[in-house]
């Protein structure tokens, strides 16, 4: 038996591991946030979904938590266009800048904290 990873492209998973390896400090710290504090929600980085990587990703709460770079800002269709896949293959999107993260990472894990209990999952 193959697991998930079996079916994805080779690419894909490749493209997955870079994502990982070259994080930047928001993301790291968060996922290292996310380990700590909200372990039962089995958050995954980087998961590919269509032709999209979320940043992290509980498949049993829906939720998918995106970092978003300065360049985001000059990315809003494109970023709407995500998260509306996001969203209609069954997944809520909430999203936080760089900024929030490193400065007020306490209110970043509120909220997602927060997210998770708002559909009664994990």
């Amino acid at each position: 038996m193959r697991g998930r990873r079996g079916n994805l492209a080779a690419e894909t998973v490749v493209r997955s591991r870079r994502l990982r390896r070259e994080a930047g400090e928001p993301e790291r710290r968060l996922w290292h946030v996310l380990r700590q504090s909200l372990p039962e929600a089995k958050f995954r980085r980087q998961v590919p979904l269509g032709p999209y990587h979320a940043d992290f990703c509980s498949h049993g709460a829906r939720l998918i938590v995106e970092v978003d770079g300065d360049d985001h800002a000059t990315r809003i269709a494109t970023d709407e266009a995500r998260t509306r896949f996001l969203t209609d293959e069954g997944y809520r999107v909430i999203r936080f800048t760089n900024a929030e993260v490193m400065q007020m990472i306490d209110a970043v894990l509120a909220s997602i904290a927060h997210a998770l209990v708002e559909d009664g999952r994990p």
